[in-house]
């Protein structure tokens, strides 16, 4: 079930009665789910901690309580399950063996924020967190960065910045939009173009819901203009470096190519 993402004033009325009914909750933060049960004036229901290193290792001790008849819970700590949170191993196989599955639809940061961002709210596609490492990051954006559509994802203050810097190295300038403390009493959005890293807020704090609208244009070159730029490169001294440091240079010059595919013209693919 959805919790609030900051506003406890949208917990549903159902989700409250499911939580009062349950025989269990499961939960990755399990006192931020006590504190939800608080609110709600339950006391002494069961606070089970699922987890992505544990969700597994849990599914034969969940379902068995299924089988049972017993009712579990499972709840976000902020926001809707299974979304860059735990619990999609354990519904599906509850789906394959038979258990019912009701979700209770509720808050969630990624549509709250494309609908307030005034950004195309359609085709988009939610990433979740994008890896850390900038390499990871470069094959994880790549096959989206040339198609027309919106962007959603999740990012922490520290790393913002330079994701930004690279997603504009790789598919040129986008508008952007920040949504921060969602549903808060400081909800922020914040508005700004890539390319124009001039207007970037400093100082973000917590975690950031991002925005990022379609291409302002197309710039992905064509795999001819590759070939020229990567036969440019070698004539220009490049010949003498490695294909994969080759492959980098040449990167800088074609937004939209990832390191990976300009390697595989290199060696002939």
């Amino acid at each position: 079930m959805a919790t609030p993402l900051g506003n406890p004033g949208d917990l549903s009325f159902r989700a409250r009665e499911a939580l009062r009914l349950a025989d269990g909750v499961l939960a990755e933060d399990t006192r931020r789910a006590g504190l939800l049960l608080a609110a709600c004036g339950l006391r002494g229901v069961r606070l089970i901690r699922l987890h992505e290193h544990n969700e597994e290792e849990s599914l034969p001790a969940l379902l068995e309580e299924l089988s049972q008849g017993r009712k579990l819970a499972l709840v976000s700590d902020a926001g809707t399950p299974l979304l860059s949170d735990p619990g999609y191993k354990l519904v599906r196989a509850c789906r394959l063996r038979g258990h019912k599955v009701t979700p209770l639809p509720g808050p969630c940061a990624v549509p709250a924020a494309l609908c307030a961002s005034g950004l195309p709210p359609q085709p988009f596609i939610f990433l979740g967190f994008p890896p850390r490492r900038a390499g990871e990051r470069e094959k994880f954006f790549s096959p989206f960065v040339s198609l027309p559509l919106t962007l959603v994802f999740f990012e922490r203050r520290d790393r913002l910045r330079g994701l930004l810097e690279q997603l504009y190295r790789l598919g040129g300038r986008r508008e952007i939009c920040l949504a921060r403390e969602l549903t808060k009493i400081h909800e922020e959005f914040i508005f700004f173009t890539l390319g124009d890293f001039g207007r970037f807020p400093e100082g973000l704090l917590g975690e950031i819901t991002v925005v990022a609208g379609p291409p302002l244009e197309t710039i992905r070159p064509e795999k001819e203009k590759v070939l020229s730029l990567i036969a440019g490169a070698r004539r220009e001294g490049g010949d003498g470096l490695k294909p994969r440091e080759l492959a980098r240079r040449v990167r800088e010059q074609a937004p939209g190519w990832d390191s990976g595919s300009i390697y595989k013209l290199l060696s002939g693919e």
